[in-house]
């Protein structure tokens, strides 16, 4: 009888902490690995101040310019693919900017202004103040969902 006692407070004890994501260093949050929209939301809504929108604007803009798109969050970072295709894209939160890296943004026209050390990678960085080009963005989304992505 103590034993049930014990494991029911352990049990609400851990529900309790897992109802606000640690934000790691830079404010990303540590969500746990997880497939389907639901983690990706999860990350979106952790995601601190106007990160979050950012967030959000992005999801939305990814979810409609590729019907039936793929989420997961791996390694704290929401990921979109296309089925038997792989992830054509990956975000990132760091303390003063969203990183959004296309996984084979070399190949995008025109190329996302970001460098990376691996070469098939670019990516597109912003900022609290920076103009969010959404026809700019949608563009570069299409293109790499019709590219072979990578295997995570």
């Amino acid at each position: 009888m103590a034993r049930r006692k014990v494991a029911k407070k352990t049990a609400k004890k851990s529900t309790t902490k897992s109802a606000a994501p640690v934000l790691l260093s830079g404010g990303n949050p540590q969500i746990a690995k997880g497939y389907g929209d639901a983690p990706v939301q999860a990350y979106i809504a952790a995601m601190p101040e106007w990160k979050r929108d950012v967030g959000r604007r992005l999801d939305a803009l990814i979810t409609r310019t590729v019907p039936g798109v793929r989420k997961a969050v791996k390694w704290n970072s929401p990921l979109y693919g296309v089925e038997d295709q792989g992830w054509f894209l990956g975000i990132h939160v760091f303390a003063k900017y969203v990183k959004v890296a296309f996984f084979n943004g070399a190949s995008l026209r025109p190329l996302p202004p970001g460098t990376s050390k691996q070469k098939h990678v670019r990516y597109l960085d912003i900022r609290e103040d920076d103009e969010f080009d959404d026809a700019q963005i949608a563009s570069w989304v299409k293109q790499a969902s019709e590219l072979p992505g990578e295997r995570m």
